[in-house]
């Protein structure tokens, strides 16, 4: 069979839609000395944690108080010492994650550090992928450098139709605030790397174009030219191919369904936007679900999706969870009145990361292994506690690398340790051949199998 993993089934017009990585085509790729990829995301989560709900041994703690800023203590840790125990019982807010905890880990004490005359909130979220030594950045009030995402994408990048994707489920265009809340992927200092927040937008990026989309659904287009090559494919990859269709189509009755909400909802007078009454679950889904089937297909090996911006006041949903939209930022600074809210907030992200672990564990690649296993997938947040704006201790949690990672573990790390650390051990993993990373002091190596 001559046809290789990384040709584009083609429709009329030019529609495009790649293939997953399958048995019975990927030798095309095997025998041009190609492998199986690793890939890298973040899922990025604003405004930080409830600590009590988030990290061990923390539930009967005393809710801080006040803006406690860059401290360099923790606000206590499970164990004064660090080390690696085995993740056996996890907190509240990670419960979502029980069924994969043997394929992730949680990773306490890193720290970042605030560089003191811009606001808090708008560095915690541009600067988390680069963290460069506060002041050594010229010409910029932050600590803001090229991101990680786009330094792996350097290396990784170049044989993928697009170097990198960036994802965002922020919906509303009442920006009070600047770039520097709502954006954390960053070609280099002042220069954005713009998000998309439309899954119609994304979509039609990965998989279509203006002229084809006029017309028909571009899967209906590509089924079409599929069966040619359907026919010979193995039996396990022919169920492997229906199941990825099915997806896709999926994908296009959720865009479709939430656009029939939103067309619905613009008909009544709310006292907030239309889009803070839109199904808030389901609009990060689906972006994740992009996001997954870009990294299944081999369109990135390098995606970031931040899951809503910084300090916004903009309400939401949050489907199940309240009667009327609510503001994280404004609950977050009433933390002792509103703990119950906001750790249901918590647990809600924390279930929309894990919706997209569980995709990425389901989908198996031509060797038996998961995108999970070819996937550095990172659940994390700017700030260690939405409350006090400390940068110290923050909420990490590693998931996927397969047999490159030892996982199902709680590494507490020295207080101090940066969260660059942690993005140069990723680099290295991703095949970057740096010796540090911003303020890096060396790799993690408690999860280097």
């Amino acid at each position: 069979m001559n046809t290789s993993r990384r040709q584009f089934l083609r429709g009329v017009g030019g529609a495009t839609l790649a293939l997953p990585w399958m048995e019975s085509i990927v030798a095309a790729d095997q025998s041009a000395g190609k492998s199986i990829p690793l890939r890298m995301a973040h899922f990025y989560v604003p405004i930080g944690v409830v600590r009590r709900g988030f990290f061990p041994g923390e539930a009967d703690h005393i809710i801080p108080k006040g803006n406690l800023g860059n401290v360099m203590k923790s606000l206590g840790k499970q164990d004064p010492n660090p080390g690696v125990k085995s993740l056996e019982n996890l907190t509240p807010t990670l419960q979502p994650l029980a069924e994969h905890k043997h394929q992730l880990n949680l990773i306490t004490g890193m720290d970042r550090t605030f560089q003191q005359g811009t606001d808090v909130h708008a560095q915690c979220a541009s600067c988390y992928l680069s963290s460069a030594k506060p002041y050594t950045v010229a010409g910029s009030a932050w600590p803001l450098d090229r991101t990680l995402d786009h330094i792996v994408a350097d290396h990784v990048g170049g044989t993928t139709p697009f170097r990198t994707l960036e994802f965002s489920c922020n919906s509303h265009r009442d920006n009070k605030e600047s770039i520097y809340f709502d954006n954390i992927s960053w070609f280099g200092t002042g220069h954005l790397a713009p998000s998309i927040r439309d899954p119609r937008k994304m979509y039609r990026r990965l998989f279509s174009n203006q002229e084809t989309s006029r017309y028909r659904e571009v899967t209906s287009l590509v089924l079409e030219d599929a069966h040619a090559l359907e026919k010979d494919l193995g039996r396990e990859d022919r169920d492997k191919f229906a199941e990825y269709f099915e997806s896709i189509r999926a994908i296009e009755t959720q865009m479709n369904r939430l656009e029939s909400i939103k067309s619905e909802l613009s008909k009544v007078d709310f006292e907030e936007p239309t889009e803070a009454y839109l199904p808030r679950g389901d609009y990060i889904r689906l972006m994740g679900d992009l996001m997954v089937t870009a990294l299944q297909t081999g369109l990135t090996n390098v995606a970031t999706l931040m899951v809503g911006p910084e300090r916004w006041d903009t309400p939401y949903m949050f489907d199940g969870l309240f009667d009327k939209p609510r503001s994280h930022h404004q609950m977050s600074h009433n933390q002792t009145k509103m703990i119950d809210d906001l750790l249901r907030v918590d647990k809600f992200h924390m279930e929309q990361f894990a919706y997209i672990l569980n995709r990425m564990a389901k989908i198996q690649d031509a060797d038996g292994s998961s995108l999970l296993d070819n996937t550095l997938l990172t659940y994390g947040s700017g700030l260690g506690d939405g409350s006090t704006h400390q940068y110290n201790d923050l909420p990490i949690v590693m998931a996927g690398g397969g047999s490159r990672i030892k996982s199902g573990f709680h590494v507490n790390l020295s207080e101090g340790t940066p969260l660059a650390n942690l993005w140069l051990t990723q680099a290295r993993l991703m095949g970057v051949p740096i010796a540090e990373f911003a303020d890096s002091t060396g790799q993690i190596s408690d999860i280097l199998a």
